[in-house]
């Protein structure tokens, strides 16, 4: 549906979208075991046997690099007992359970274990790790729970090329700082107030003068799939605050690509790409990383200074807005007011969140009917 099909008023969501338990519990059975999610990034398993296990969900799940240089992604879990396997980080030449010690190749077939030889029918072949599916984006590796998921250019189709064309040394890039923000609010909210500027004038005073040119900001979604795309003309590039190789294609342009539903490639003038990443503890808590690149993960004082701006102003003045609304959202006084959508789109509309709370709906209510 889009905001010309919008009933007028639209509404925003309901408060119980938001601070509902049972909501949540939804989605995590739901939405965010049947979408694509970030894990990590390439950098973090460059050799052989080399993995790192995280939270999706409610799951332990860990991506390995195999032998033949494929990245798999499996739950952690042993198929005997149900030991965790791996925590943290490292590198392996097998996965050992340390519970009793049953040892998986890394592609997650049952290699061995101890005396296992000497039950009568037991067959090896049988006994393999649960696999996740797992794909790679220019180096940022997804995972979807769904093993019918549709691949990640249906969900977010032209946003690969597209991020070629704008981060033209995108494959050579490495996290340099991953900034956590604790936020105490619902994961929506926050998504929410990164999907609109209608605020960002009032309330981001260094983003809206020194990045962004605000008559010319516009977010929409794309005509398929899951995907805000933030547009904009950029501020005089001469007062920029580090230099910019014109030479580079899309070099003096801003570019946002939001992936439903916990995802986003941020790209400054100069190529600079830095990430949103989104993880939702509970109903009342999430996690914000704002992940910074560089080739090779090389040092940059331009990135880092980049880093602790940010984190001093846009993401500061941020928490004590979705931090209020979910507060807010608590209030027997509140009552769901009307989406400013303006025909024209643009900066002081609020058609991308319709588009996005379209999604939340549909997630919710969708997986109810599926329920019932």
């Amino acid at each position: 549906m889009t905001v010309q099909d919008a009933p007028t008023p639209a509404r925003s969501l309901e408060a119980r979208y938001y601070t509902d338990p049972a909501i949540f519990a939804n989605e995590r059975q739901g939405l965010l075991a049947r979408t694509w999610q970030f894990a990590g990034h390439e950098s973090q398993v460059r050799g052989a046997g080399d993995y790192f296990s995280f939270d999706l969900a409610g799951e332990s799940l860990f991506c390995i690099r195999g032998r033949d240089d494929v990245l798999r992604t499996f739950y952690n879990v042993c198929q005997h007992r149900a030991h965790q396997l791996v925590s943290g980080a490292g590198t392996t030449r097998v996965v050992v359970c340390p519970y009793h010690a049953w040892t998986y190749e890394m592609t997650g077939e049952l290699r061995a274990g101890p005396n296992i030889k000497s039950v009568p029918g037991f067959d090896r072949s049988e006994i393999s790790l649960t696999p996740v599916r797992t794909e790679n984006m220019h180096g940022f590796i997804f995972v979807n729970l769904d093993e019918d998921a549709a691949p990640m250019e249906e969900w977010y189709p032209g946003v690969r090329a597209e991020l070629g064309d704008y981060v033209p040394d995108i494959d050579a890039l490495e996290p340099l700082e991953w900034v956590e923000i604790p936020e105490q609010c619902n994961w929506k909210v926050s998504i929410e107030n990164y999907s609109e500027c209608y605020h960002c004038s009032l309330n981001h005073p260094t983003f809206a003068t020194g990045v962004i040119k605000p008559e010319t900001y516009d977010i929409q979604p794309s005509e398929r799939g899951h995907v805000l795309r933030h547009t904009t003309q950029c501020q005089s590039l001469d007062a920029m605050t580090y230099d910019i190789d014109l030479s580079k294609p899309h070099a003096g342009e801003y570019r946002s690509l939001f992936l439903w539903p916990m995802f986003s490639f941020q790209i400054y003038p100069g190529n600079l790409l830095n990430t949103y990443h989104w993880r939702a503890h509970d109903v009342d808590q999430c996690t914000v990383w704002r992940g910074w690149f560089t080739p090779r993960g090389e040092d940059s004082d331009v990135i880092r200074r980049l880093a602790i701006q940010d984190r001093a102003t846009t993401v500061e003045e941020d928490i004590h807005l979705v931090e209020s609304v979910y507060r807010g959202l608590q209030s027997r006084g509140y009552k769901p007011g009307p989406l400013v959508l303006d025909p024209a789109c643009g900066l002081n509309s609020e058609h991308s969140v319709y588009a996005l709370q379209q999604w939340m709906r549909e997630a919710v209510d969708d997986r109810d009917l599926n329920s019932s």
